[in-house]
């Protein structure tokens, strides 16, 4: 089980909510911390792709570089962080409901803590996400769900 874990019900079909979240450009607009990202490669988004995210951690704005470990095409991701003091491991999942009218999505997060990350996560990165998380399901659904995404 992941540290965090999160379910929400969002009034769309899969298909567009897939799209909206597996779009690394869109994650700022969807999880407080972010400040931007961007992919690293021009392929198609699948296993291997890299993103440079750019997250407050605190008051600093921290980069950070996701891989793409587990891609399965309309359903589910997995990213994890390669590099820094405080690495990611965020895996999500969209599945239909209501004969796919809307979208019953998942998420876990959890953190691997490498030299200062040990004393980071338990005191500050922990306590953020914990706040953050019910805003970035409202600001999810407020992207999906009131406007044309």
């Amino acid at each position: 089980m992941s540290a965090f874990h999160d379910e929400l019900d969002l009034d769309r079909r899969p298909e567009d909510v897939w799209s909206y979240v597996i779009d690394p450009g869109r994650l700022p607009e969807w999880q407080a911390s972010a400040v931007s990202a961007k992919k690293l490669d021009d392929r198609p988004f699948g296993v291997g792709s890299r993103v440079r995210v750019v997250r407050y951690v605190g008051r600093r704005e921290i980069p950070m570089t996701m891989e793409c470990i587990e891609y399965e095409p309309g359903h589910a991701w997995t990213m994890r962080g390669v590099d820094g003091p405080v690495r990611g491991v965020f895996h999500g999942e969209v599945a239909p409901l209501d004969d796919g009218r809307r979208t019953h999505m998942t998420m876990d997060l959890d953190f691997e803590a490498h030299g200062i990350g040990r004393v980071l996560v338990p005191l500050l990165v922990r306590s953020q996400v914990r706040r953050e998380m019910p805003r970035n399901e409202q600001l999810l659904r407020d992207h999906l769900e009131h406007t044309t995404a």
